[in-house]
């Protein structure tokens, strides 16, 4: 039989590798950096977290300057909550990276960045691969700061056409601050969420999305942020969901 951890997690820490109950695990020089810090010893009881819904404990058998041996004495699955889809806009990297920050705190299902018209004007902004790097980094944080299981799926930024393409069946939304409609009452999951850049987005755009069966959305009675927009967008959405 498997022991169950008797004493509270001291630390919680990421795994990028599958783990399961009764099994050792190595982690990575990053946590041994933090266990140094804390001055974590062997023993010591630790959560794990591998972003896909993957929940454990653990005691640390072994610690070097390189990695911290584990041994896994509990581990559970988390069901995934209502897919909520954000399309954010590529933007300023560190607000961005602020964005994806929250986003995953809030548990959403995918992060898929849009290169609108006005994206390609603002520098230095989130696109490629080392940003899309920093940007899983963060989220992994908030996961573990926010006691969350599911990391969102990270895609590469994509045009307006191919990010209509590839949005999921469910309700759509595009925020709007333009528009009339104020109602989300009617959403169920899953969803996809819309942000537009700063400056605002070409009325070509804009029709591209609604024939995509996107709803222009108000949320705000002013002009927000994209970040903002972002998250207030999240928020509304998620409180409508069971």
């Amino acid at each position: 039989m498997v022991e169950r951890v008797d004493q509270p997690a001291v630390a919680t820490f990421f795994s990028p590798d599958p783990f399961a109950a009764g099994s050792p695990l190595t982690l990575g020089e990053d946590v041994a950096h933090h266990a140094r810090v804390t001055r974590l010893g062997v023993g010591a009881p630790i959560g794990l977290r591998d972003g896909a819904g993957g929940v454990g404990f653990a005691r640390i058998t072994r610690i070097s300057k390189t990695m911290v041996a584990v041994d896994v004495t509990e581990f559970n699955v988390v069901p995934r909550g209502p897919a909520v889809h954000l399309l954010p806009p590529v933007a300023d990297r560190e607000r961005m990276l602020w964005l994806g920050e929250k986003a995953a705190e809030f548990g959403i299902a995918s992060w898929r960045p849009v290169m609108w018209k006005r994206s390609k004007s603002v520098s230095p902004r989130g696109e490629g691969p080392t940003f899309q790097a920093k940007l899983k980094a963060r989220m992994v944080s908030a996961l573990i700061q926010s006691g969350g299981a599911w990391l969102p799926d990270i895609f590469p930024e994509a045009t307006v056409e191919s990010a209509v393409a590839a949005t999921p069946p469910g309700s759509r939304f595009i925020l709007d601050q333009h528009s009339d409609d104020q109602n989300s009452a009617n959403v169920s999951a899953p969803v996809s969420i819309a942000v537009g850049p700063e400056g605002g987005i070409e009325s070509a755009e804009m029709q591209a999305f609604v024939d995509g069966d996107f709803r222009r959305l108000k949320v705000a009675p002013n002009t927000l942020r994209f970040e903002t927009a972002g998250v207030a967008g999240i928020a509304v959405i998620m409180s409508k969901l069971p």
